[in-house]
């Protein structure tokens, strides 16, 4: 039996799940701005085709912009979970993972025709499994480019078109299937066209983090070691810790302030071949490091 994908789509999966429980709480955000997100995506995966006769129906278009590491990818991931988990009562979610930059071509005209059959055939087929269906798509940038901005030294014929078929193929996704919940990302907001930003139903910029959240992740990261090595609880219970490494992170964005609490392990031979040896010196040292290195 053939498990292929369809062409475009790099991942579908079938929510809620508890492999996928994790990304919506370990992105540290206001908690408002995770609320909003979530009663957009429920009023529309629940009421979206009873909404689809109002005048301002709304596109199912949700866009995640910021620069990279501040947990764009990993909130909308995780708002597929929170959303299938509230809707479980009402029946199950499709999550569909599309991957932008399997369809730009330098065939003219193909990579316009490949995007439409992605909008008005696979995702309207993957959409009729289950009640609600919501689409991820990372890097949005690659696919609605702005047509303004668009280089003539990249085929700009071909980029209109492919955008024009992004464009069109909303808007069909929309009447054929009013329920389905499009959730992009985008490091460069400035690169999408701004027709396609038009289009959506509620835009998150997100930022890097402040130095009143940089000690939360560096708390919620060592939480994550001590679940693994419970030698580190007390590491991850130190306030005095967290801010102390945190000032030293502060400017960083989410993911290398993860990545160096993780790499605090690699520091020295000993903590990498027992992590539960991690102390407050290894920590402050790397965070050092990182501090160094910063651009």
């Amino acid at each position: 039996m053939s498990t292929a994908l369809p062409h475009g789509v790099a991942g579908i999966h079938a929510l809620p799940a508890d492999h996928h429980d994790g990304p919506w709480d370990s992105v540290i955000i206001d908690p408002r701005v995770k609320e909003r997100l979530l009663a957009t995506a429920v009023l529309v995966l629940r009421h979206g085709r009873r909404l689809a006769g109002s005048p301002v129906a709304p596109h199912g278009l949700v866009v995640l912009a910021g620069p990279p590491g501040t947990g764009k990818t990993t909130l909308a991931q995780g708002l597929a979970q929170a959303a299938a988990r509230t809707l479980a009562p009402h029946g199950a979610t499709t999550l569909v993972e599309v991957d932008p930059h399997a369809f730009p071509s330098e065939m003219l005209g193909e990579s316009q025709r490949a995007v439409s059959r992605l909008f008005r055939e696979t995702l309207p087929e993957l959409a009729a499994r289950r009640p609600h269906t919501l689409v991820l798509v990372d890097e949005v940038e690659a696919l609605a480019v702005r047509r303004h901005a668009a280089s003539f030294d990249t085929n700009p014929v071909d980029v209109h078109r492919a955008t024009d078929a992004v464009l069109s193929g909303l808007d069909s996704l929309r009447a054929q299937r009013p329920g389905t919940l499009l959730v992009v990302t985008t490091n460069f907001a400035e690169a999408v066209d701004e027709a396609f930003l038009s289009r959506a139903d509620l835009v998150v910029h997100t930022e890097l983090p402040d130095e009143s959240v940089v000690p939360l992740i560096v708390a919620d990261s060592l939480r994550g070691l001590a679940a693994q090595w419970p030698e580190l609880a007390a590491l991850a219970e130190d306030t005095a810790v967290h801010q102390r490494v945190g000032k030293l992170l502060t400017g960083l964005d989410g993911r290398r302030i993860r990545k160096t609490v993780h790499g605090a392990l690699a520091l020295r031979l000993e903590t990498a071949r027992e992590p539960a040896l991690l102390s407050v010196d290894d920590l402050v040292a790397a965070a050092e490091e990182a501090a160094t290195a910063r651009p």
